[in-house]
């Protein structure tokens, strides 16, 4: 078994790398802080929407994926979903970035 970090940490971790380059970041949803998931919401100028779910991939390494077939959806879908997984499981963090292009401001490939 791999030791990981709390997620709360992680968080954290993200908040500030965030600050360091003066992109706006919001938590949407505080999860549980020793063992939630995470869920951004990448908002872009467009208005549209990137949701990418962490995950970790079949070595254990650290990554995200689109729960959506199209690369961005409109507001009132990205919003439906997250209610959906807040209130599936309460113990996922919900972390809000504003994103000009849609990139994903953290390490990890997309699955």
């Amino acid at each position: 078994m791999t030791e990981r970090l709390p997620t709360e940490l992680l968080v954290a971790g993200y908040l500030r790398q965030c600050a360091a380059r003066a992109i706006p970041v919001y938590i949407v949803h505080k999860g549980a802080p020793a063992a939630g998931t995470v869920t951004l919401r990448l908002a872009l100028r467009d208005k549209s929407v990137k949701i990418l779910n962490q995950s970790r991939d079949m070595d254990g390494n650290l990554g995200w994926n689109n729960p959506f077939d199209s690369e961005t959806v409109d507001e009132t879908r990205a919003d439906a979903y997250i209610q959906k997984a807040v209130a599936r499981d309460p113990d996922v963090w919900v972390i809000e970035v504003e994103s000009a292009d849609g990139r994903n401001p953290f390490e990890g490939k997309i699955f």
